[in-house]
């Protein structure tokens, strides 16, 4: 990877509030393209670290490009190649969308010539056309979000960076959330922060694991599970005859080479004979359970990887990095020194 591939270089970052250290050693690049999830419980250190990328606090100490520009040095630059949208979308509520998109774009440099046609633009990007000339504090919740994201874009940034984007949403606004994000990958590099696993499994290429102000663990799903599994798990939804004899179908599968064990779930979808359920396996032995269960006359409608992979990743992660911390402070009395 050149340095012009790189949208986001972190060295040896440290972010201290007093003598309570809130990040370091922090370290990772990001590509450009890529949607990174930045992942951590509350508490971890993830909205500071987007803060010092959006040029919102400084760092203590330590390196932080934007785009080959450094953060310290030169603010102002970086601010021109990100969007950024905070986890409170810095909205007023007393402009229509339209305006403020305007306004948006008039701060971020852009010219009368292209203004109209770019907000246009963000406006259709972010299915926003019908409440484009509403007042933004009669707007929904979810459309707020989808303003705060319009005027992160709006400028064509380099790197948008969301911290908690789907906070607050219902189930459906975070179906369309999802879709929008998605959306931005390619001509946007695009960062989010959450601590909702399925959220960034379901919307991320890569996935930043942070826990007390440092990277724990750094990788796509499945190569974290890889890692710090010792198998995987997948969930299965099938079709079996009637009268079918389930319990020595739960017996026959948790014999079957690979198979740890299998766990009835409850049912997905609606439907006649309908079984849901998980099974755990010590290595990939997906092919072989499938062939068993064809071979018995069951109609497999859907298999896929389980979230609970991901679940008892981040678990064992956050528990390793609390124990970590907690043996590191006892060792240093009282807290860290500043470096």
């Amino acid at each position: 990877m050149t340095s012009e591939d790189k949208v986001i270089e972190i060295r040896d970052l440290y972010k201290y509030y007093g003598e309570r250290r809130a990040l370091g050693a922090l370290s990772f690049t990001i590509e450009s393209g890529q949607i990174i999830g930045l992942l951590g419980l509350n508490g971890a250190g993830k909205t500071t670290t987007l803060r010092i990328l959006a040029c919102d606090l400084l760092p203590t100490s330590g390196t932080v490009r934007v785009g080959g520009v450094d953060v310290v040095s030169d603010p102002d630059a970086v601010r021109a190649k990100i969007g950024y949208l905070p986890d409170s979308p810095p909205l007023y509520p007393e402009m229509t969308v339209r305006e403020y998109l305007r306004f948006a774009g008039k701060i971020r440099g852009l010219k009368r010539a292209q203004l109209t046609q770019r907000v246009d633009e963000v406006i259709q990007l972010t299915e926003l056309g019908a409440v484009r000339d509403d007042r933004i504090a009669t707007l929904s919740h979810g459309f707020r979000q989808r303003v705060g994201i319009a005027q992160a874009i709006v400028h064509r940034p380099q790197l948008v960076v969301l911290d908690e984007p789907i906070s607050g949403l219902d189930p459906v606004q975070i179906v369309e959330m999802r879709e929008l994000v998605r959306s931005l990958g390619g001509e946007h590099t695009v960062i989010i922060s959450s601590h909702i696993l399925s959220e960034i499994s379901e919307t991320c290429d890569r996935i930043l694991v942070i826990g007390e102000g440092t990277i724990i663990a750094d990788g796509s799903e499945a190569e974290l599970g890889a890692r710090w599994l010792s198998g995987m798990r997948v969930e299965i939804v099938a079709r079996h005859a009637a009268g079918a004899d389930l319990a020595q179908f739960w017996e026959s599968i948790r014999r079957l080479q690979g198979v740890l064990d299998i766990t009835p779930r409850e049912p997905r979808e609606q439907g006649t004979n309908l079984l849901t359920f998980e099974v755990q396996m010590d290595r990939d032995v997906r092919e072989s359970v499938v062939a068993f269960l064809v071979e018995r006359g069951l109609g497999v409608l859907q298999l896929s990887r389980s979230h609970r992979d991901l679940e008892d990743v981040f678990l064992q992660l956050s528990g390793s990095a609390a124990v970590a911390a907690s043996n590191s402070n006892q060792g240093n009395g009282q807290g860290e020194a500043t470096p």
